[in-house]
């Protein structure tokens, strides 16, 4: 059983906003932040803070989640950050 996650990350003026999915968080929002692929839509953005993140037992979950999010509009993905981190901090720190 693979576990995997959901993503959201942002550019330090939280102005764009990109859906991810993963199944090793740390190393992929470590790649984000070294713009591992320079032509990505993230480097392109500078999108490398980590302002949300889900956990599911199974990637297919991760998965299934990620459309859910990626199918809605910034509104409900402003509302879920807010949630659970209205400062908007970088939680990259919280998944080391």
């Amino acid at each position: 059983m693979t576990p995997g996650y959901v993503y959201i990350i942002t550019n330090r003026n939280n102005t764009t906003l990109y859906v991810g999915v993963t199944n090793n968080l740390s190393r992929r929002i470590q790649e984000h932040k070294e713009k591992h692929d320079k032509k990505s839509f993230s480097a392109r953005y500078n999108l490398n803070k980590l302002v949300y993140f889900e956990t599911f037992q199974m990637i297919g979950d991760a998965i299934g989640r990620e459309k859910q999010l990626k199918a809605g509009n910034r509104a409900k993905k402003v509302a879920l950050i807010e949630d659970v981190n209205p400062e908007w901090l970088d939680l990259y720190d919280d998944v080391m």
